[in-house]
């Protein structure tokens, strides 16, 4: 009956959480800012903060799976929703155009902060984008007019095209790798804000490896250059953030020891990019040759 007692604790009313969750951070926040870590008083706000923290976690184990069979059941029962949810070929082409707005806004945003701050910084990164955004355009222009699985001589021609394309990622890669050791370019995230950005890079990365198994096993080529894709970019994300981390965290190391993680980091996610483009190049090139060897395609 006591454990009954103290378990009830962990549940206290929402108003109660919801006063608790700005007061700690507040209190963290003037504590860590203040340097007053070893205050007596400090210890009283770990407590509280961990208290707090644990109310929130057992909260969301109790209230988060019925929201989430709630909202589940009010998307399969909307046709889009359902065709969504199960039509993998349906959720990719509305991939595409997500992705692609994206990619067109991070140009396009790029591009006016190289010339509003007169750095080439920006017009790197605004370039690796519209690499990003071509591939997914002429991806997106295939599926509108010819539809995933219905011309496979077609698709492997346009996945081998994007394949060649992802390679020139690797000039952008490089020229913001340069700028980042020898200009001291790169990312800053101040605050919470950096840890909700390394949540959500290892978020896509973990993503974007279990999409790239999971579609290349359904043998198409532009739902499988869709992922290669995918995976290209967080790879680039992961690099942006560990230049954050360093940024954030890194003023006591040296310069030289920086310089060596980001040349490595920069090193693997080249030949990842590399090996991913060529494997999709010499995949698509051989079924190609295949397919007019045997005189199954017909322009």
């Amino acid at each position: 009956m006591e454990w009954k007692k103290l378990i009830k604790y962990l549940y206290p009313p929402l108003w109660i959480i919801a006063l608790l969750i700005p007061l700690c951070t507040a209190a963290l926040v003037y504590t860590f800012i203040g340097g007053y870590e070893a205050h007596p008083v400090a210890y009283f706000t770990y407590v509280l903060s961990f208290y707090t923290l644990t109310a929130v976690v057992m909260r969301c184990i109790k209230v988060v799976p019925k929201q989430y069979r709630t909202a589940k059941e009010k998307v399969y029962s909307n046709p889009v929703g359902e065709r969504f949810m199960t039509d993998m070929k349906f959720r990719t082409h509305v991939s595409l155009y997500g992705s692609l707005g994206v990619n067109l806004l991070y140009v396009t945003l790029n591009v006016v902060l190289g010339f509003l701050y007169h750095t080439a910084w920006f017009f790197v990164l605004a370039f690796y984008y519209t690499i990003l955004a071509v591939m997914r355009f002429l991806l997106l222009r295939f599926v509108n007019r010819t539809g995933i699985g219905n011309d496979r001589f077609r698709e492997l021609r346009r996945s081998r095209l994007c394949g060649y394309i992802l390679l020139t990622v690797n000039l952008a890669l490089s020229g913001a790798v340069l700028m980042i050791l020898y200009q001291n370019k790169g990312y800053e995230y101040h605050g919470i804000l950096i840890y909700v950005m390394a949540a959500y890079t290892f978020y896509i990365t973990t993503l974007a490896i279990i999409n790239l198994i999971k579609y290349r096993k359904l043998g198409s080529p532009v739902m499988s250059m869709t992922k290669i894709i995918n995976m290209a970019a967080a790879l680039v994300s992961m690099l942006s953030l560990e230049t954050a981390m360093f940024s954030q965290f890194g003023k006591d190391m040296s310069n030289e020891n920086k310089q060596i993680f980001i040349m490595l980091t920069g090193a693997g996610v080249s030949i990842v990019i590399v090996t991913m483009s060529v494997y999709s190049i010499v995949k698509n090139s051989r079924e190609i040759k295949r397919i007019m060897e045997n005189d199954t395609y017909e322009e």
